[in-house]
């Protein structure tokens, strides 16, 4: 399989060596939201006026690279966006990010809720209005923010974030959200390094098999690889959240930039 190298939006092609998705397919993978409904409302009205502009129909699918909650202002916006109002005819899956891994866990055991503060799950319980009290001892704070957040977390929520998949294929790509283990086989990866691995992907330059597309780990600016396409860029921060749209053999771009 050739692999792709540089950063660019790239035209159709007759090779079959080409990695490609199936015929008659466009696959939109939108990458970390991390509380920004407002970016991912903005993000779906340009995806849908993407499809209608289409020449020829096809058949649209949508791929959350996960990443949902946490660190931006409107995590329960961002979950009531994606369940409560799903894009008119396009297929959708949502994968499960490190962040979603850690609200369960938090959920499970408060004794980990200084983890996920740590990478900013204190915004997600203010989005489910979850207040700490003034007066209450240190140790009891964690016990007490996560029965308060159970009890006010919608059941239908909990529902969504217990159905995340933890990656899915399609065509020549592999999409998860972090990214995979080199020299493991794909259908032998691990929960813990699809949602949270880091630099042994990033440093590799083998073919996995699949091109992997994953957020995780921001950038300024989409990534284009040998073996992997990046689409994590701050959103929570930079207000740019990103979409890689794949078609056939092409693939390109669309922001809230």
């Amino acid at each position: 399989m050739r692999l792709w190298s540089r950063l660019a939006s790239r035209a159709p092609s007759a090779d079959a060596d080409e990695p490609c998705v199936p015929q008659g397919l466009r696959v939109y993978a939108i990458g970390d939201i991390h509380g920004r409904a407002d970016l991912l409302a903005k993000l779906q009205e340009t995806i849908l006026r993407d499809v209608e502009s289409a020449v020829e129909p096809s058949e649209a699918i949508i791929v959350y690279l996960g990443d949902y909650v946490d660190r931006g202002p409107d995590s329960k916006g961002v979950i009531d966006l994606v369940f409560d109002n799903p894009l008119k005819d396009l297929q959708t899956v949502f994968l499960k990010g490190n962040h979603e891994d850690a609200l369960l866990r938090f959920l499970d055991d408060p004794s980990v809720g200084s983890a996920w503060f740590s990478i900013g799950g204190a915004a997600t319980l203010l989005s489910y209005d979850v207040r700490l009290p003034e007066d209450l001892p240190i140790d009891r704070r964690f016990v007490y923010l996560r029965d308060e957040f159970r009890a006010r977390i919608p059941e239908h929520h909990m529902m969504f974030l217990n159905s995340l998949k933890l990656s899915y294929e399609l065509g020549d790509f592999l999409f998860v959200h972090a990214g995979i283990r080199p020299d493991i086989a794909l259908d032998q990866q691990s929960p813990h390094d699809l949602m949270w691995i880091r630099d042994e992907f990033f440093t590799s330059r083998a073919d996995h098999g699949k091109i992997v597309i994953h957020g995780h780990s921001p950038s300024n600016e989409p990534f284009v690889g040998r073996n992997r396409i990046g689409i994590d860029t701050g959103a929570f921060a930079s207000n740019i959240l990103t979409s890689v749209v794949l078609e056939g053999t092409s693939w390109r771009f669309l922001s809230t930039k």
